[in-house]
């Protein structure tokens, strides 16, 4: 019964939460844009520059942390 709430859960978040063209964007805006109007740190107040610092910025971070547990996952295989 829990497996099947989770995947009811997450199905539900993917089909009524996380859209693309939430908040009133345009589809397909940029990738990943799952900004849904209830938490808003001024994005749109933000220059293109910025907004484009910004995101390579989180890319780079995200590419960062998933090497650091690929190591750690490594490093408890090998040892």
């Amino acid at each position: 019964a829990g497996l099947f709430q989770i995947i009811a859960f997450v199905g539900f978040l993917e089909l009524f939460v996380m859209k693309d063209s939430a908040n009133g964007a345009e589809p397909g805006e940029f990738v990943g844009d799952f900004r849904n109007g209830a938490i808003d740190f001024g994005w749109d107040t933000f220059d293109e520059e910025t907004q484009i610092s910004k995101r390579a910025i989180e890319l780079n971070n995200g590419r960062a942390a998933m090497m650091g547990i690929l190591g750690l996952m490594v490093h408890e295989q090998l040892g």
